[in-house]
């Protein structure tokens, strides 16, 4: 079987980093705690610090719990917060310094510079819109750098109901896994209505790329794997646009998920992965297919 391996597959920068800076942590508990200089603090991550269940158990069996609400972090007394690679609201951020436990932001720079964008135009009196998926916590921590209520826009139908004061400026950003021609087309229904808007196009290059890759490769395959946790959003989007490519897409987590009937005339299988998935699932997957099909 000839397997086609998307060249972007797999862990972006800003995951590689915030998985990278939980596990530079564990290393050194480990190392203070074999000098025998004192107890380690614990090691936290505000939510998920990626969405990919495999990554997270991980790190929970090395001893780093997930805070899944404001609730746990306010009955911390001590320990090490790291925050998720999708960034935090800015008061949950104040609020872990303001509690003296160690704060080690590994929000991903690309979405950090979204929270100062929409921090500064907020402050200059501009309404904010997201184009994204309302209840995503990147989305949420990005309404939390707003001065004023941010709304959250996802469909035409979410776009041509919306009706901003008179006279009232808009600045619009994007989650930056959003699909970038679903952006364009929201954006575009804004500009037809005679908004006085600004657009920041704040979809990452990464997500992009992988998107453009995907459709190439379902297109020519006889099917096509989806690889990334059911949580995360940039991994849905793959599969979206791989199915309307390839009728025969599947989605997986793991290798454990994948159940693939392949008719005998199949000779070419692509395989993508979201920006969350570790090498090492992408590699099984790929070898299975290989030498199993």
């Amino acid at each position: 079987m000839e397997v086609i391996l998307a060249k972007s597959a797999g862990f972006c920068f800003g995951v590689k980093r915030a998985v990278d800076r939980v596990y530079e942590q564990i290393d050194a508990a480990a190392r203070k705690a074999a000098e025998g200089n004192g107890t380690p603090k614990p090691i936290y991550t505000y939510g998920p610090i990626i969405h990919n269940e495999y990554v997270v158990n991980d790190l929970e069996k090395k001893g780093v719990r997930v805070l899944e609400s404001e609730a746990d972090l306010d009955a911390l007394t001590e320990g090490t917060v790291i925050i998720r690679s999708h960034g935090v609201p800015g008061r949950i951020q104040e609020k872990i310094e303001k509690k003296g436990l160690e704060c080690i932001d590994a929000t991903c720079p690309f979405v950090k510079r979204i929270h100062n964008i929409v921090q500064k135009e907020s402050l200059a009196g501009k309404k904010i819109v997201i184009i994204g998926n309302a209840g995503h916590p990147e989305v949420e921590g990005i309404m939390g750098w707003s001065a004023t209520p941010a709304a959250v826009i996802e469909s035409a139908e979410e776009a041509e109901l919306f009706s901003p004061k008179e006279g009232e400026k808009l600045c619009v950003v994007s989650q930056t896994t959003f699909n970038y021609n679903k952006f364009q087309e929201l954006v575009e229904i804004f500009q037809k209505k005679g908004y006085d808007i600004s657009v920041v196009n704040t979809i990452c290059n990464a997500t992009e790329e992988r998107q453009t890759e995907a459709k190439d490769i379902a297109a020519k395959v006889d099917a096509m794997i989806v690889i990334g946790g059911k949580h995360s959003s940039n991994t849905r989007k793959l599969y979206e646009i791989c199915s309307r490519e390839c009728a025969c897409t599947c989605l997986i987590q793991t290798l454990d998920d994948l159940h693939l009937e392949l008719p005998e005339a199949v000779r070419l299988v692509g395989i993508t992965a979201g920006a969350s998935t570790p090498n090492k699932l992408i590699e099984e997957v790929q070898n299975y297919v290989r030498i199993n099909f």
